[in-house]
């Protein structure tokens, strides 16, 4: 980051999903580079984790963003706390591994409520703060949201959802300034993909498919995230940029020998 440290002096960043994985590295990435950082999750233990590694540029609020008032609130308090916003990372999201007819339907509407409302109510909260800053929002949606994947139906559903929603969302708000943009990765290594550890064969055929070989870190998010925030990506609105090692380039067929 040499060279980067002050890009978002002054700034105000509310990050959800911030107790864990790429929220937690977006976050301390943004801190490290000069902006108050509103952290925001329902675990409440990892919050306090989070904010205590980052120090006094960080604040948390413990926040359920399937739950539209507390989107509200959680907006509320970050402008008490630094009268602005300018930076919205929408990170938070669940994940459900099923067909479509196995389990409850609340196992399904539980990851739309949260992946896809989540990243709709904190956008609708935050949106006339941002119009103030001329501000950014990034979401996170994931190759999933490019493509579909075996019994994954809810998470594609939720996040080909964000991936379409980031677009339309940019073009109505361009005028007004704001730059609306999504990270789409593919297997990254966090506490949502702890259990894949136990899998090897899995992550073996995850790193075949994966033209860099490796499933990503994640400081490999959390870089673009910070990038799409910048000014360097001022005339950038609209992406789904895919964050994946090169795996969205291929076709789906095998390597030829």
């Amino acid at each position: 980051m040499a060279g980067t440290m002050s890009r978002f002096e002054g700034k105000v960043v509310v990050v959800t999903g911030a107790a864990s994985g790429i929220g937690e590295a977006a976050a301390k990435r943004f801190a490290a580079e000069g902006a108050s950082v509103v952290l925001a999750d329902k675990d409440a233990e990892g919050l306090k984790r989070v904010a205590g590694e980052i120090g006094e540029r960080a604040v948390l609020h413990e926040t359920d963003v399937s739950d539209g008032a507390a989107c509200e609130a959680l907006v509320a308090f970050a402008v008490e706390r630094f009268g602005r916003i300018d930076v919205l990372v929408n990170d938070a999201g669940v994940d459900h591994l099923s067909r479509i007819d196995e389990g409850p339907f609340s196992d399904f509407t539980k990851v739309i409520e949260t992946d896809l409302y989540g990243v709709v109510h904190m956008s609708r909260a935050a949106i006339a703060e941002l119009r103030k800053t001329k501000g950014a929002v990034i979401n996170l949606s994931s190759a999933s949201g490019l493509g579909g994947d075996w019994n994954h139906a809810a998470y594609c559903a939720a996040k080909g959802a964000v991936t379409n929603f980031t677009r339309a969302f940019a073009m109505d708000e361009a005028k007004n300034g704001v730059r609306v943009n999504a990270v789409n990765p593919s297997l990254t290594y966090t506490p949502f993909t702890e259990g894949m550890k136990d899998q090897p064969d899995l992550i073996a055929k995850f790193e075949e498919r994966i033209p860099m070989g490796r499933g990503a870190e994640v400081d490999d998010i959390s870089g673009v995230i910070a990038f799409l925030a910048t000014e360097d990506a001022r005339y950038v609105t609209g992406v789904n940029l895919p964050v994946d090692g090169g795996l969205s380039a291929s076709n789906g067929q095998p390597a030829l020998s």
